[in-house]
């Protein structure tokens, strides 16, 4: 199992918070805190910070070479947020560490806190306070920061990198139970060395003014961690290495666009903040961010920016602020061609991603987990909000108050995730409606941070707090391959996690002569259709789909992929027509292995409404132009492929408009 889906990656991806019985925790953790989200949305602001600042603890580190930070001797209590934060009765929360924890000593197998949460506390606090001018911001973030400092390891060869667990007390605790990679946790590229970057980065631009020591401190720390990817990263800049057949960069962090693009955030807040020597870093991890571009309007998947380097049949909706890292990049280093792949991803993938159901934790790359967490919203909000700042154009305003409208009940279960009158946001939505109540650190600071970008755009916020129900969605969906209404194939269990991909459930395999049909009923509109075929490197399959074309497969190289054999869709040539009902396939020569069919529509559609409040987004992956109607009233606007926009029209009751190919439109009232 590759690092990224460690028992911590795992945790913080959305899996449901450790539980431990009360009479676990230390006396410390247990206080009244926010109540559950209330029924109505209280007026602006909508940051409300008291269940983070509930959160935070005062470890007290005893001092280890190798770990230093600001005033240390002068100031030795640090701050930090716990990791969970489990739902008791009476709407009270039990702050908890990761991991069994030890009665005798009080440590957790993990830790109490982490720099990944710390580092994102801080850039909470330091948004808050930049924005209102909080006196009680500015200090936390003060304090945050130095807790962020006190993780890096300042020398030796692993100097710059970063220990990610501390314990109650402020032990560091380099080796977590389980194991997480690297082991130790400072002893290479990681996704918290790249979120130190990000907090150090804006840290050293709020403060370049406020107080100069301070910030000179933080952009001497952010040089040692930036020396560190530097060294162990972007000594590879300008090389490429294939993955399953796949052209990628080999200069990203932990191979991550994901975990690169946090990075990127804080070095172009400090080059904005004139810290030059962080320009060349900045831009090359963009670039590599960049290139992991992929797919077509018509094609997975979709325009949209692959987190990670080692699978092109993955995506995942928690830390994928690649889009927002582009845009901020493409304004600070006046290259707007790193905006292209972020305009890609939102106009293409994220239209998609909304009308099939919104921010899953991963399509695999079929939509697999369909968990969706604060994490994963939050990032596309913040994708989608940037690329408003950026390119001025209100189309990413108008999807960025469709999605943000999932914190406020714009989701599939009608939940309100996220509530202003308390700051507690909600761990995670289940496909099946079911709430997570535990509010722990990174669901808390992704929420807030959500509400820190509304509360800036008040346009956006209005259209999103409004928006508290889905009415109507049209879009994305799977078959199960073993579902096929006939087939004289063979249906087998799989191990489901390939190491680079995730079987949705059992797979179908096909000999020569063998066929399958499907039931997919009629519909509004033609449906592309994907089979979601493995293949084996050099193996070839080659199969006919009634009425819609000849499929050949051949299984490409594994480079740097973790294991031989590929999962990934591959377009039929030719759609499916409104009227078919059924999908039929024989295999030709070679067996043909399915986990199932993408089918995608040509027009997808959400309708979102609440309070008076109506936005219905469509969105084209046809070939041409595309005529299909919007109802409800009020103005629609209709923009192309590259977010431009074509035209607004105000309307009653139902309108018809043309969608150019790969555009979009929103009606709104």
């Amino acid at each position: 199992m590759n690092a990224r889906w460690s028992a911590r990656g795992l945790a913080l991806a959305g899996a449901v918070a450790l539980a431990v019985p009360l009479s676990a925790a230390p006396a410390s953790a247990l206080a009244p805190a926010a109540t559950a989200p209330s029924a109505t949305a209280p007026a602006a602001p909508l940051t409300n910070l008291d269940h983070l600042d509930f959160l935070l603890g005062s470890p007290t580190p005893a001092g280890v070479e190798g770990h230093s930070t600001y005033r240390l001797a002068e100031e030795p209590t640090l701050l930090a947020p716990w990791t969970y934060a489990d739902a008791r009765d009476g709407g009270t929360f039990e702050r908890i560490g990761g991991g069994a924890l030890d009665p005798a000593t009080g440590d957790w197998g993990q830790g109490a806190y982490n720099a990944d949460d710390t580092t994102r506390a801080a850039v909470v606090y330091l948004r808050h306070w930049k924005q209102t001018g909080d006196a009680d911001s500015r200090h936390k973030a003060y304090e945050l920061l130095r807790t962020v400092a006190y993780h890096q390891t300042t020398d030796g060869p692993d100097a710059g990198n970063v220990v990610l667990w501390m314990q109650p007390d402020g032990e560091l605790n380099p080796s977590a139970e389980p194991v997480e990679l690297p082991d130790p946790s400072d002893s290479g590229p990681s996704y918290w060395l790249a979120r130190t970057v990000w907090a150090l980065g804006e840290g050293y631009a709020a403060f370049a003014d406020d107080d100069p020591d301070f910030a000179a401190f933080l952009k001497d720390r952010l040089a040692l961690s930036r020396g560190a990817i530097e060294r162990e990263v972007l000594s590879k800049y300008g090389q490429y290495v294939e993955a399953d057949g796949k052209r990628v960069p080999a200069w990203l962090i932990v191979d991550g666009a994901d975990a690169s693009a946090e990075a990127v955030l804080g070095l172009t807040a400090a080059v904005r903040a004139g810290d030059d020597s962080s320009t060349t870093a900045a831009r090359e991890l963009a670039e590599g961010v960049a290139a992991m571009a992929s797919g077509t309007s018509r094609e997975w998947p979709y325009g949209a920016v692959l987190p990670w380097a080692q699978s092109p049949a993955m995506w995942h909706a928690w830390g994928s602020q690649m889009p927002a890292a582009l845009a901020v990049a493409a304004d600070v280093l006046d290259d707007p061609a790193l905006a292209g792949p972020a305009i890609a991803d939102a106009t293409g993938f994220t239209t998609t991603l909304l009308t099939a159901g919104g921010p899953d934790n991963g399509w695999f790359p079929s939509p697999t987990d369909r968990v969706q967490i604060a994490y994963g919203a939050d990032s596309r909000v913040q994708s989608l909000v940037a690329l408003a700042d950026t390119t001025g154009s209100s189309a990413f305003a108008d999807l960025a108050g469709i999605q943000a409208a999932w914190f406020f009940g714009g989701n599939h279960a009608g939940a309100r995730m996220y509530d202003p009158a308390t700051g507690v946001t909600f761990d995670g939505l289940q496909p099946d409606g079911t709430v997570n109540r535990n509010s722990g650190a990174e669901s808390t600071i992704h929420g807030l941070l959500t509400a820190l970008a509304l509360d800036a755009h008040p346009a956006i916020a209005a259209r999103a707090t409004a928006l508290t129900s889905v009415t109507d969605r049209v879009g994305l969906t799977f078959v199960q391959a073993e579902d096929a209404t006939s087939t004289d194939g063979t249906v087998s269990t799989p191990t489901s996690w390939t190491g680079e991909s995730s079987w949705s459930g059992d797979a179908l395999t096909l000999k020569p002569g063998q066929s399958a049909t499907w039931g997919i009923g009629p519909a509004d509109t033609k449906r592309w259709v994907e089979p979601v075929v493995f293949s084996q490197p050099g193996e070839q399959s080659l199969s006919r789909w009634r009425g819609n074309g000849v499929l050949k497969v051949t299984g490409p190289a594994q480079g740097i992929s973790p294991t031989p054999g590929a999962l990934l869709p591959h377009a039929l040539t030719a759609p499916v027509s409104e009227r078919q009902t059924e999908l039929k396939v024989t295999a030709q020569r070679g067996d043909l292995v399915l986990d199932g069919l993408i089918v995608r529509p040509f027009v997808s559609r959400l309708v979102l409404e609440g309070a008076g409040s109506r936005s219905e987004l469509v969105q084209s992956s046809a070939p041409g132009a595309e005529r299909t109607t919007v109802s409800g009233g009020g103005t629609v606007r209709v923009y192309d492929a590259r977010g431009r926009l074509l035209r607004t029209t105000a309307f009653d009751g139902e309108i018809t408009v043309l969608l150019p190919s790969g555009g979009f439109a929103v009606a709104e009232r």
